[in-house]
């Protein structure tokens, strides 16, 4: 009984840490004013019939703090990644040579930015509802435990243990979100 109470709490803080790395990966995706990779994770192409990432069909890397290049591994994929692109509405437009697509990244206006911001906001609020579901879940699992014959003061302290895996992830979703608000307001 006392291990099946450690277990849901254990599984708690798994699903809050998911919450977690699911929003720190997410955040890596917002173009904050300088050249990232990580942008075209997100947008999708056609290859041979199947929905597939950017850096699934081509090499993406940065020259320079403002520019990305985008390789393609097949010279036919060049028009597709373009308008996969454009399609994707980063605010770049893609310029390609024939071998390349290169991405010129402009400075945020002001807009685009506060428009970040909330973006990054309702992730991490998105972010706090899944720990917070994981908290209620677990709870209500070992108020159960107690009808089963939980002894009550392993119940509450298990529920302790809850609240404060729930605080940490609730902080450090709160840091993650204060630190790229930070980095968009950077000029």
């Amino acid at each position: 009984m006392i291990d099946k109470a450690k277990s849901l709490v254990s599984g708690a803080k798994s699903r809050m840490n998911d919450a977690v790395k699911f929003l720190e990966e997410d955040l890596k995706t917002y173009r904050a004013g300088k050249a990232n990779p990580l942008l075209f994770n997100n947008i999708m192409v056609d290859y041979y019939g199947s929905s597939v990432p950017v850096p699934q069909v081509a090499s993406v890397t940065t020259p320079d703090a403002k520019t990305i290049a985008i390789q393609p591994w097949e010279k036919k994929m060049i028009p597709v990644i373009e308008k996969a692109i454009m399609d994707a509405n980063v605010g770049m437009t893609p310029q390609n040579n024939g071998e390349t697509i290169r991405c010129t990244v402009p400075p945020l206006t002001e807009e685009r930015r506060k428009e970040l911001i909330k973006k990054a906001k309702s992730a991490g609020e998105n972010a706090k509802v899944v720990v917070r579901n994981a908290r209620r879940d677990t709870m209500d699992a070992l108020k159960k435990l107690i009808k089963e014959g939980l002894p009550e003061d392993i119940e509450k302290d298990q529920e302790t243990l809850t609240q404060k895996e729930t605080d940490a992830a609730v902080k450090k979703v709160d840091e993650l979100i204060a630190a790229k608000e930070k980095e968009i307001l950077t000029v």
